[in-house]
């Protein structure tokens, strides 16, 4: 009989998403093929302190940790009876934002020689830098908006001056935003210079490096909220194109995981779009996932400005997401969902990239012996 691959689902972390964290993971360890894969959940508190399974499983329920294991750091991260190298087959992080989905995390993955889900270091942080993640694009010839980034410290030494720097470069409204965080964490959305020093402080909250966004359109302008889930290693696929119409002015934080019965954003898949429309979005999407050299998954995300007379519609980046919701409701699952792709498959599917991933990386040489 075949041995059954053992998977470590890591969640929760000391990000500002731990609790969208233990959403996805809670519903990856409901779906996930118990007759396929042993299954090992791994906690991780907001202190940081990691879990043995059935302390992790009361995380995932709101319980409190009573005897939380103290792990060491690199390849000999101690889980129960062994280290992770022994302990699991495939690690899958379902951790978004800081200190899981930066590169951290698959820093220690790559010391250990396990292989894992996902980006690697490199893919990971630079698609968590909205800063570096807008180089790489802006390198790789893909459409964004005007934007500006600024440190913490530039800031708080002298908003006046950041403030004149801001509105020489950039026309309201903005959007200002901390450069490694997700889930619209921070992000506001400034109408004029009254609003503009709150909203860099409130940033300034969650990370050193601010990044200020014009606005697609101008005032008054609503654009259209597209997204795209990309698959594969290698040779990445698109998903269909989705579309969010958000109950807020913005798709930001409580849009996307606040309960509103009463008036919810709308996912709208597939988004209504010409068929141009369509090949030139999953075109970028596929495009920006390379520029950042990512693997396994991603959600790219675009904003598309209304036609105006005598000009079609324009289509800008955004941003790209390396561990995206998942939860079975979330909208990377749910445009694979409408691609053709099921829940339980797409989990197949991203483990066999992983151990696909690890395997390629098994023909490099790292010393001359």
């Amino acid at each position: 009989m075949k041995k059954k691959q053992r998977i470590g689902i890591l969640f929760g972390g000391r990000s500002g998403e731990h609790e969208i964290s233990l959403l996805s993971a809670a519903s990856i360890l409901k779906a996930i093929d118990k007759k396929k894969y042993d299954v090992l959940p791994i906690g991780i508190t907001k202190h940081g302190q990691w879990l043995s399974a059935g302390e992790a499983q009361a995380l995932l329920t709101g319980g409190e940790s009573k005897q939380p294991l103290q792990l060491s750091a690199g390849a000999d991260l101690v889980h129960q009876s062994g280290n992770l190298t022994k302990t699991v087959d495939v690690a899958f992080p379902v951790l978004h934002g800081t200190f899981g989905e930066d590169g951290t995390i698959q820093g220690l993955f790559e010391l250990a020689d396990i292989a894992y889900v996902g980006s690697g270091v490199l893919g990971s942080a630079a698609g968590m830098d909205k800063d570096v993640m807008k180089k790489l694009f802006a390198a790789a010839g893909l459409p964004q908006t005007p934007y500006l980034a600024l440190s913490r410290s530039e800031w708080k030494a002298d908003p006046k001056r950041c403030t004149r720097q801001i509105e020489k470069a950039l026309q309201y409204p903005l959007f200002v935003k901390p450069a490694n965080l997700g889930s619209s964490v921070g992000i506001s959305k400034v109408h004029d210079r009254s609003e503009l020093a709150t909203a860099m402080d409130l940033a300034a909250g969650f990370d050193r490096k601010l990044v200020i966004e014009e606005g697609v359109g101008g005032p008054g302008v609503k654009p259209r909220e597209l997204e795209v889930a990309v698959l594969g290693n290698e040779s990445p696929e698109a998903s269909v194109v989705g579309e969010i119409v958000p109950n807020k002015e913005f798709y930001d934080y409580e849009s996307k995981y606040a309960d509103s019965p009463e008036d919810p954003s709308v996912p709208i898949i597939p988004a209504r779009l010409t068929a141009a429309e369509v090949k030139e979005i999953r075109t970028m999407a596929v495009a920006a996932f390379r520029a950042c050299d990512c693997a396994g998954l991603a959600r790219v995300d675009f904003l598309m400005e209304p036609a105006r007379k005598g000009k079609k519609a324009r289509i800008y980046l955004n941003e790209i997401n390396t561990m995206p919701g998942f939860t079975s409701i979330s909208m990377y699952p749910k445009l694979w969902e409408a691609s053709g792709l099921s829940y339980k498959k797409l989990i197949d599917r991203l483990i066999v990239l992983a151990v696909e991933r690890q395997m390629e990386k098994q023909q490099t040489s790292f010393s001359r012996d």
